[in-house]
């Protein structure tokens, strides 16, 4: 099962709702959402089962955070890009990539992968360095994965009238 194409179904992303994400609003206040998930459960230790509210609130923030902003005027900007790349990812099965952009992509995802136990066992345990450090792990290597995407949209834009639609 391919995980991104399953949170994208998870998320209900359509093309009105990818649009929106675009929005450098989106895309940079998106980066919030690990760290508030993280303080969300790590809150277990200090609000006993009232923890249950920040995590209720972090979640529907990861759901509502795509559709809050507007699509933008202009979409000439790192962030825009991220999400079409990220859209042309989604869309590799279909589409083939350039393998420079699949291996690449590949060990991005294994290093976040990486990261997803260190920051479980910081949750688990109540462990802040650990939290810390993994917390920093999966943003540094998310926003590489960004960037991967501005690059894979960037070479592969021109491929596909739909593609080029998207840049304004």
């Amino acid at each position: 099962m391919d995980l991104l194409k399953f949170s994208e179904r998870l998320m209900s992303m359509d093309d009105a709702t990818w649009q929106r994400h675009s929005s450098p609003w989106s895309v940079y206040s998106r980066f919030t959402a690990l760290p508030f998930i993280s303080l969300a459960f790590y809150s277990r230790e200090f609000l006993g089962t009232y923890a249950l509210i920040p995590i209720l609130l972090s979640v529907i923030w990861v759901w509502l955070n795509p559709r809050l902003f507007n699509a933008p005027a202009s979409t000439y900007n790192w962030a825009s890009m991220g999400t079409f790349g990220e859209r042309i990812y989604l869309n590799r099965k279909k589409v083939r990539l350039p393998s420079h952009h699949t291996n690449a992509c590949q060990v991005l995802l294994v290093l976040q992968v990486l990261g997803l136990p260190i920051w479980l066992y910081g949750l688990y345990s109540l462990h802040i360095w650990p939290l810390v450090f993994s917390v920093a792990w999966l943003m540094v290597t998310k926003a590489w994965f960004v960037d991967r995407m501005v690059w894979l949209y960037l070479e592969m834009k021109d491929s596909d009238p739909v593609y080029q639609s998207w840049l304004k």
